[in-house]
């Protein structure tokens, strides 16, 4: 598995910081283990959306490969 560039440990740091506040502030949680759990939340939806990005840019990165041009065909070289 490829290793995550730095735009996509940004994006994935974004989205534990960003989750995290969010579930905070909506579920209105107050106690340490509910705190806690919101928090575990938050970081593996941000693990996912990692390892999401490193798979949509593989698959991006492998299509824009082009291959050897048709009818010239080399021999192995020993």
């Amino acid at each position: 598995m490829p290793r995550p560039s730095a735009a996509q440990y940004c994006l994935g740091s974004f989205t534990v910081v960003a989750a995290t506040v969010a579930l905070l502030a909506v579920s209105g949680a107050s106690g340490v283990l509910e705190v806690a759990v919101l928090v575990g939340f938050a970081l593996a939806l941000g693990t996912l959306v990692t390892v999401l990005s490193l798979a949509t840019s593989g698959r991006s990165a492998a299509g824009a490969a082009s291959p050897a041009p048709a009818g010239r065909e080399y021999a192995r070289q020993r």
